[in-house]
């Protein structure tokens, strides 16, 4: 009994030694010298109908084989360019680049200026190969440019400049200007207002046709959407930013779709009245005749394919999609070259899967079962063949299959393991696939169409050896059932040296918003993921509970949010809570609740709704009363306020105020275009009208994602010492 008692002694001072002699995660390692940053692939690009792909770094940009691996040749080197450009220009400071479809001309921007998510404006040049020529697209002393665009022929570049659609001939170097009555806050030429820009995923609203002779474009008349401003702050007179925001409820920019004739130099309107309703998406068919266009009323469950012939302006519905709640806009419509077929992704049997539809027939489903299709990655027109990405094999991963035309001969591309992400070539020939599991990072590899591996890219080997000196504990997946008998996924990550004998305090991580899952079987957010193996270190239980309306499940789990959202998203997070007290190694006096954006509307709507089921919440940059936010958001999933005002007050944090119990920390950017700083000052009105106690910190002339310079040390050390002292 002594020599086992001398051992246990041993091994667990051993244990003691290897644990205190691991590295510490501190904020600085994480925020500072950014030790846990993973690799990636930098400036990967497939280049049009062949079988290479290109890589930039600071010495070339150069051409490799999918096949093999091999480099080929130099396209574009330093040398080059630095001599075309007589100095001024270095690769160094390229981008984004793009090849036009013969790979004989290069489009790449420089000196980008963020305006929104999906906007840049760009300086941008094209390198013609053959004649080791630089030709500068515009004047840049004219302004900047938006979405530079090569025509089929790789002649022309399209693009948008100080709100007007213009086209340069690379030929002539003679510039035209399609349109003139582009104005700041006013009128917009093919670049999508904010909300279009913010809420259906696309800023550049130009497409050439096939053949090059003609720009499909959108116009956006905001003139009459109602304006929001922020302060910038700094100088001795603030500056005051005006931007159009239209809010819940509030009126939209009229859009008109034109189609400009480069051969008559005209513009003609394409036949649709000024509706109240949205044009998500445009697309030419092959024969550069027809133009498909999405129209979609403003409650967003019908979406009517439109094919409008550009020459005798004829048009007629060939589709039509509808759902009961809403309809996601995605990018994953194939239209065949037969010019009436077209294969796209619906959720009309309650379950996002792949169809296939010629023109006024009723669809085929090609995929089916009870999980989901998150995206077509590409097809093989000639093989007849599609390949996509599902969660099939369980909820928290994804993996990529293929299929025919005719929804037989389905095949499974990956193992079932975690997280695929595929880009493939333009011929889907090839593609690299970046995977990555819970707990390990992104591993790029190269794969034939059949699925089999040729070589490994990138393998982050750097980082998982840093993973390991720092001792890292293991993300683990679980699943729990509500009171309500709803089966919720979560995830956990206990310190290294967990004990099932003591007592830990757990911290809630929620996003939670609508078809935005946080329990993935992914290496994402690698900075968090740094952060809470910092504070396991320090003795806490992280985890994360994806509630009702996440998605991945299906309608029944994902849309019973519908005009009531935020009601069963909190109560979930609250189940959660409740699920975790039971456990005999947390301690049931402190749980926490953190989030961002909806999360931290969501970790104040539970902390307020909780009854005390929470010890503290941190809320940044949260929405808190639903009125204050955009209209094609909130409106898909509330309705308008006018039409379901229970909808929005029933679950706004502003209107529970009073209900605080518990310790709460809100964080705000006061330059946020997304959620507005207004909505922080609106929940601190009502606090303090209700006489609580809270903390607050805002950060002056910072947007949703409060970031730059010190910004982020200090709002994560701002985090990290609340949790101490309040958990």
């Amino acid at each position: 009994m002594k020599l086992k008692f001398f051992a246990w002694v041993l091994l667990l001072s051993v244990c003691s030694l290897t644990l205190s002699a691991q590295k510490q995660v501190t904020l600085e390692t994480i925020w500072k010298y950014y030790q846990f940053y993973p690799s990636y692939i930098r400036g990967f690009e497939s280049m049009p109908n062949s079988d290479y792909y290109s890589a930039k770094d600071a010495k070339s940009i150069a051409k490799f084989s999918f096949e093999t691996g091999e480099k080929k040749e130099d396209i574009l080197t330093n040398e080059m360019l630095q001599k075309a450009s007589n100095g001024r220009l270095s690769l160094d400071v390229v981008e984004e680049y793009s090849f036009d479809d013969a790979c004989s001309k290069i489009l790449f921007s420089t000196d980008g200026e963020s305006i929104y998510r999906r906007s840049t404006l760009s300086n941008y040049f094209v390198y013609d190969l053959k004649n080791n020529k630089l030709i500068p697209v515009s004047d840049s002393a004219q302004g900047k440019l938006n979405f530079a665009d090569f025509s089929s022929d790789g002649n022309k570049v399209a693009f948008v400049r100080n709100y007007n659609l213009f086209y340069m001939d690379l030929q002539t170097g003679k510039e035209t200007q399609i349109t003139f009555d582009g104005k700041e806050n006013e009128i917009r030429n093919g670049w999508a207002d904010w909300v279009y820009e913010e809420e259906l995923s696309q800023a550049k609203y130009f497409s050439w046709s096939p053949d090059g002779s003609k720009i499909a474009f959108l116009r956006f008349d905001e003139s009459q959407v109602k304006e929001f401003s922020m302060t910038l702050w700094g100088e001795l007179y603030p500056e005051e930013y005006k931007y159009k925001y239209p809010k819940a409820g509030e009126d939209n920019s009229l859009v008109d779709i034109f189609v400009y004739d480069l051969q008559t130099n005209k513009c003609e309107k394409v036949d649709f009245p000024r509706e109240d309703c949205y044009y998500p998406r445009i697309y030419w068919l092959s024969n550069s005749v027809d133009l498909i266009v999405l129209k979609m009323n403003r409650l967003q469950n019908r979406v009517d394919f439109y094919r409008c012939n550009t020459q005798t302006h004829a048009k007629d519905i060939v589709l039509t999609d509808e759902n009961k709640c809403w309809i996601d806009i995605t990018d994953n419509y194939y239209f065949l070259n037969d010019n009436k077929t077209v294969i796209f992704l619906s959720e009309r049997n309650g379950y996002r899967h792949i169809y296939k539809a010629e023109f006024g027939k009723t669809p085929v489903q090609l995929t089916s079962g009870k999980y989901e299709v998150a995206g077509i990655c590409a097809v093989d027109f000639p093989k007849k063949t599609i390949f996509y990405l599902s969660n099939e094999v369980a909820v928290p991963n994804q993996d990529l299959f293929s299929i025919n035309f005719d929804g037989k001969k389905k095949k499974m591309l990956t193992d079932g393991s975690g997280w695929n992400d595929p880009t493939f070539n333009s011929n889907a020939h090839f593609y690299c696939n970046e995977y990555s599991n819970a707990n390990t990072p992104a591993v790029y590899t190269l794969h034939t169409a059949t699925g089999k591996k040729l070589y490994t890219i990138e393998s982050n080997e750097r980082l998982k050896k840093t993973m390991e000196s720092f001792g890292f504990t293991t993300k683990e997946m679980f699943t729990f059932v509500t009171s309500q008998g709803v089966e919720l996924n979560g995830w956990i990550m206990k310190p290294a040296d967990f004990n099932p004998n003591n007592k830990y305090p757990v911290l809630m991580y929620v996003y939670g918003g609508p078809e935005t899952p946080q329990v993935l079987n992914a290496y994402n957010s690698p900075f968090d993921y740094a952060w809470y193996q910092m504070l396991c270190q320090k003795g806490y239980i992280v985890a994360c509970v994806d509630g009702r309306g996440t998605g991945r499940k299906g309608d029944e789990f994902t849309k019973v949010i519908y005009k009531q959202m935020g009601k069963y998203e909190a109560m979930d997070q609250i189940e959660a809570a409740k699920y975790f007290k039971t456990l005999p190694y947390v301690d049931p006096d402190r749980v926490g609740i953190w989030g961002w954006s909806f999360g931290g509307y969501l970790s104040a709507l539970s902390l307020f709704k909780g009854e005390g089921t929470f010890k503290m919440a941190i809320s940044v940059a949260p929405v808190t009363n639903w009125r204050y936010y955009d209209n094609i958001y909130t409106e898909r999933y509330l309705q308008k306020p006018q039409d379901n005002p229970s909808g929005y007050d029933d679950n706004s944090p502003c209107f529970f105020a009073d209900k605080l119990e518990g310790k709460y920390l809100l964080i705000h950017g006061t330059a946020d275009d997304n959620v507005h700083f207004q909505n922080a000052i609106d929940l601190v009105t009502q606090l303090n009208k209700a006489g609580k106690q809270y903390e607050m910190f805002f950060y002056p002339n910072k947007n949703h994602s409060i970031y730059g310079g010190n910004t982020r040390l200090h709002l994560y050390y701002k985090l990290t010492n609340f949790i101490l002292e309040n958990l």
